[in-house]
């Protein structure tokens, strides 16, 4: 469940590199760890955030979850479907991005790889 062509945060947002920009989702351990999401606040289009802000916040039925950006950028796209259809994040969290990042020449060195992921989640019991 942690695709190898994938980056990741300590906060359980995946990052993938793709031509339109850094595609920004949650990972399947925070889905599950969420429940049932029911809300997704999306960030604005062409706001600008440092890394690490709080960009976008997911609620369910247990609790709401700040998502955090990964790098400095700029929103380039949000997910809208995720406006009536939250539930999507639930259903394939690795499809069912959040927003896309326009981070040119972003640092990625503070992402993980999908192994280290995976061990950090053995930290935590997982």
């Amino acid at each position: 469940m942690i695709p190898k062509n994938l980056y990741y945060t300590k906060e359980h947002e995946w990052v993938k590199v793709t031509d339109e920009g850094l595609v920004v989702g949650i990972t399947h351990y925070a889905q599950e760890q969420l429940g049932d999401i029911v809300y997704v606040e999306l960030p604005e289009v062409g706001s600008e955030f440092n890394a690490q802000d709080a960009a976008s916040v997911v609620e369910s039925v247990k609790t709401a979850s700040d998502i955090y950006m990964p790098v400095k950028g700029v929103i380039k796209a949000v997910n809208r479907e995720l406006e009536d259809r939250p539930e999507l994040i639930n259903e394939d969290c690795y499809t069912n991005y959040i927003f896309i990042i326009d981070a040119e020449d972003a640092d990625l060195s503070g992402l993980l790889s999908a192994d280290e992921y995976a061990e950090y989640l053995k930290e935590l019991g997982e």
